[in-house]
């Protein structure tokens, strides 16, 4: 993961608000918070857009595998904004790629990824991303890889 990424590499930013509960006892945001926000921001994307009911829906979405490189530490009480983008879809499974930009600042503090297998809710087996979540997805669609 690189940190030469910019805002102008994403075309969804959820906005976050840091809390006083993310600081760790060393005065910035502890990393695994830093997951959270990545979850919030591609979670809210999906929702927003009426491809995801977390509490009704056949299908969901397990985070398989994610990781998060840190370049600039943030801090409670910083504005955030976390870039969408999807680095693959596959069959059952969608790869997204993040990244933290503190206020308006051009480089990311943080970059990372998570990966989502779709799956029956009913069954936990694995089954085919929905076609209105691929259809969402592919607009977000990253140029080059995270």
């Amino acid at each position: 993961m690189t940190p030469n990424l910019t805002r102008s590499d994403f075309r969804y930013f959820a906005d976050i608000s840091t809390r006083w509960m993310d600081n760790d006892i060393y005065g910035h945001v502890n990393n695994v918070t830093y997951y959270s926000y990545f979850d919030t921001a591609v979670n809210q994307h999906l929702i927003h857009h009426g491809v995801l009911d977390i509490h009704r829906g056949d299908v969901v979405g397990f985070v398989v595998d994610s990781a998060c490189s840190y370049f600039k530490p943030i801090a409670f009480p910083d504005a955030l904004q976390v870039g969408v983008r999807v680095g693959r879809i596959g069959r059952s499974s969608v790869r997204y790629e993040l990244a933290i930009f503190l206020g308006d600042d051009a480089a990311p503090s943080a970059v990372g990824h998570f990966v989502h297998v779709y799956v029956s809710r009913s069954t936990g087996q694995s089954v085919e991303v929905p076609c209105q979540v691929k259809s969402l997805l592919t607009g977000l669609m990253a140029t080059g890889s995270a």
